[in-house]
């Protein structure tokens, strides 16, 4: 139930009241019996609690399964890093033209 602000438009007396959504609006000071006005508010500090917040929170097995084995195979990607690095070498060490696709790589 939110609270809201009231502010008597006679005597300038301002207070809070804890209603709920659907309750009339107060009408009348409690100190002068004048009308009042509700102030606009100023909203709710949110909390979030506990988990389904994060995106990472809902991935599929299928994704979290992928991830340990790449995190597991960190040397296969260094291989694959490596073998072309080498490849390339051997074309630059031959004396022969590289191609495009080796050109490419090694941008």
């Amino acid at each position: 139930m939110p609270t809201y602000e009231y502010e008597c438009a006679r005597c300038g007396n301002r207070f809070e009241r804890f209603q709920g959504i659907t309750e009339l609006p107060v009408k009348r000071c409690p100190r002068c019996r004048s009308k009042v006005r509700r102030l606009p508010g100023t909203g709710a500090g949110v909390i979030f609690k506990g988990s389904g917040f994060y995106q990472t929170d809902y991935r599929s097995s299928n994704y979290r399964e992928a991830a340990k084995k790449e995190k597991a195979l960190p040397d296969a990607a260094t291989a694959k890093e490596a073998k072309k690095d080498d490849a390339s070498g051997k074309a630059k060490e031959s004396g022969k033209k590289p191609t495009n696709r080796e050109q490419v790589k090694q941008c």
